[in-house]
């Protein structure tokens, strides 16, 4: 598959439906549920009753060949607002986790309960992140310890900002089988609706996407069957011998794990930069000082030039970033994580300058720049910080274990 930048057809038609759908749905409820920092599950309701909330969605962006479609609907629903984007998109995580470790058994069991359906939809949580293992995998503590009597595991352990943690009807969490061989020895399994141990804290209170439910998870000796663990116990034995023996893995692989989100999340990063460009855009040529229009002030209009530039600078870093994952091209330079850095750092300068041309009124949540401003800082943190995309890029183009 030959890399294009010219959509089509149906590249187009999804833009222009997710646009509407962001346009008409999401934008006049941002506010309102930002200010509630709950769940819009009304919202959430109406992306179902459309077919934008749902695995099909999930499975039509991700079917088309070039890649493209995925990130395209990311940044249509963030330019609506980054909140309510997070509280539809978040349950994908989880969905990817069963994707990328799950048997199809258990993709078919198991991803239709992350949704539900339109009369009652459902989301899912992926637990991962720990208070003292973030970004440093290898250091985390949750525990899953096999009993082969009854074919039960028993998970053990805290998570920290987990999106839709203790909501979720789905957790997928990710546990240490075999703590001496750091990220190597862990596995991941899917925790069903209702069980016993499983208690997530109080919504968490963040500075930004306040309509995404973010919470910490306590994994109190939560036993689940033997069919719960991703991929099953035959593939974990072969996996875990394998890294016993010193068997060395492709380090290739093991980066593409990470670098195949990232440009869907450097996506998200992009529609909420677009949305405060744009919005700086018109305020700047209506609204007026000594006389004329600000826009037509040098300081402003260089501003704005530099804003969409980097916008589409980090676009194309992104749609290069989501072929390549999609079309089996190795991330040689660590491309995913320099879509994803680039987006993130973009989206936080671009809605900090925005602030800056709307001046006092920029500050005031009548206008939406202050929120997506809030809402563009986590991209430098969550889904790997900026200092890590620098690790991996510069690991990737030097062949040196950089620390």
């Amino acid at each position: 598959m030959e890399f294009w930048l010219d959509l089509n057809e149906e590249q187009s038609d999804l833009r222009d439906w997710v646009h509407g759908f962001a346009e008409q749905v999401i934008r006049p409820a941002a506010a309102e549920w930002d200010e509630r920092e709950e769940t819009p599950w009304p919202v959430l309701q109406e992306a179902a009753k459309i077919g934008l909330y749902g695995f099909e969605f999930l499975i039509n962006t991700w079917s088309d060949n070039t890649g493209l479609s995925l990130p395209i609907a990311n940044e249509e629903l963030f330019w609506g607002d980054g909140g309510i984007g997070m509280a539809i998109s978040g349950t994908s995580l989880a969905v990817a986790a069963i994707y990328g470790s799950g048997t199809p058994e258990q993709l078919v069991e198991w991803v239709p309960q992350c949704f539900g359906d339109a009369d009652e939809p459902k989301v899912a949580a992926f637990c991962s992140t720990e208070p003292e293992a973030g970004s440093d995998v290898a250091s985390m503590k949750t525990r899953a310890v096999y009993h082969e009597a009854t074919d039960e595991w028993v998970l053990t352990g805290q998570k920290a900002y987990a999106t839709n943690g203790g909501i979720a009807n789905v957790h997928v969490v990710t546990a240490s089988v075999d703590p001496s061989l750091g990220s190597r020895g862990q596995a991941a399994f899917v925790v069903p609706p209702g069980t016993a141990g499983l208690v997530g804290t109080k919504k968490l209170k963040k500075l930004g996407l306040r309509a995404s439910h973010t919470a910490d998870v306590f994994l109190d000796e939560v036993r689940l069957p033997g069919s719960c663990l991703l991929g099953g116990k035959e593939a974990l034995d072969e996996r875990l011998a394998k890294a016993r023996s010193g068997a060395r893995r492709s380090g290739q692989a093991a980066m593409r794990t990470f670098e195949l989100s990232r440009p869907a999340v450097g996506a998200q990063a992009l529609g909420i930069a677009r949305a405060a460009y744009e919005y700086a855009l018109e305020y700047a040529k209506n609204r007026v000082a000594f006389g004329r229009p600000i826009i037509e002030n040098q300081a402003i209009a260089f501003a704005l030039a530099d804003m969409k530039m980097e916008i589409d600078a980090a676009r194309l870093l992104v749609w290069r970033a989501a072929w390549m994952g999609r079309n089996d091209k190795p991330f040689t330079a660590g491309e995913g994580s320099m879509s994803k850095l680039k987006a993130g750092e973009v989206a936080v300068a671009v809605t900090e300058k925005a602030v800056q041309i709307l001046g006092g009124a920029g500050y005031l949540r009548e206008h939406p720049v202050e929120r997506m401003f809030r809402d563009a800082k986590i991209y430098t943190i969550f889904e790997g910080t900026s200092e890590i995309q620098r690790l991996v890029i510069s690991r990737a183009i030097s062949g040196m274990q950089i620390r």
